[in-house]
């Protein structure tokens, strides 16, 4: 089962990706930097793996309104699929209005920043769903 290892999110945009990670433990997201999203991610991802000793990645997933999935939703769950390659376990967290409460949190911060503190969100909901 899961250790003592990080927990990675991921905010996956064609751009950037957002990350954040936390201690399975301690269950205290922090912003990462982000990756720009230029053909060398999955490198990128595999790295922080490494470097954090990661079993889980989160990866947001995007929905609409009604809470259903769209055609990012695809694309995400696409990347997704990159990931798994990578030996760690992939859980999917509804991402719906963390680039909202981002902004809040981000008044007069980068907009790279913003992509982070949205995977910080993501991470926080989904610690808060498996406890």
């Amino acid at each position: 089962m899961i250790n003592t290892s990080d927990v990675l999110a991921l905010d996956v945009g064609e751009k950037r990706i957002g990350v954040a990670r936390s201690s399975i433990i301690a269950r205290l997201p922090e912003a990462l930097d982000i990756i720009e999203v230029d053909g060398q991610e999955i490198q990128k991802i595999d790295e922080l793996i490494e470097k954090h000793q990661v079993q889980i990645i989160v990866v947001g997933l995007p929905r609409n309104m009604q809470g259903q999935e769209t055609q990012q939703s695809q694309q995400v769950r696409d990347f997704a699929k990159k990931l798994e390659g990578l030996g760690v376990m992939i859980e999917f967290q509804d991402e719906s209005l963390t680039s909202v409460k981002a902004q809040e949190l981000n008044q007069g911060k980068s907009e790279k920043s913003l992509d982070s503190e949205a995977a910080m969100l993501i991470l926080d909901d989904y610690l808060a769903r498996i406890s």
